[in-house]
């Protein structure tokens, strides 16, 4: 395994031809789990919606690894992140900053569409965002793209719901 702990492109072949001469037909399974995008999330113990935001991300198909923390506020700030954009949690993926409560839809977007940016921030601690879900009630919202700049824009606005 590679120091990323994903598969390298030998230990696949290796365990392929261990699958096949074994006829245990792994492959495909081995490759899916593979293609599972990580996520790396710094995070207090004790946070439940911190942990729930991290079981949003397992459900829509990323690998995440959590890594609990006293404070927050050292790692935003080694990966460049500005104060003014925190939260409860700090994430990364893909060389991009996630801070707050990101929904999955919006880290997809960003994977795919590659800005040049720091990443995806969700400030404070928006009602109703993943992992803050209560009663069906959602505050408005903005995910903003923080550029290298430290400035930001909106990168998708989500509207609120009474419960």
């Amino acid at each position: 395994m590679s120091p990323s702990n994903k598969p390298t492109r030998r230990a696949l072949l290796a365990m392929a031809a261990v699958a096949g001469i074994a006829g245990l037909g792994a492959l495909p399974h081995l490759l899916a789990a593979s293609a599972r995008t990580q996520v790396a999330v710094w995070k207090t113990p004790n946070c439940g919606c911190c942990k729930e935001w991290v079981k949003h991300l397992q459900a829509n198909g990323f690998d995440v690894v959590t890594h609990d923390v006293k404070e927050t506020a050292s790692k935003r700030l080694a990966l460049g992140l500005p104060e003014k954009y925190g939260s409860c949690h700090t994430a990364t993926v893909n060389g991009y900053v996630l801070e707050g409560h990101v929904p999955a839809r919006e880290v997809l977007r960003l994977l795919r569409e590659k800005p040049t940016a720091i990443g995806l921030a969700v400030p404070g601690m928006p009602v109703g965002s993943p992992g803050m879900e209560m009663d069906g009630a959602t505050d408005a919202y903005d995910v903003v793209l923080v550029l290298k700049d430290g400035s930001a824009r909106v990168f998708q606005s989500y509207a609120a719901k009474a419960a």
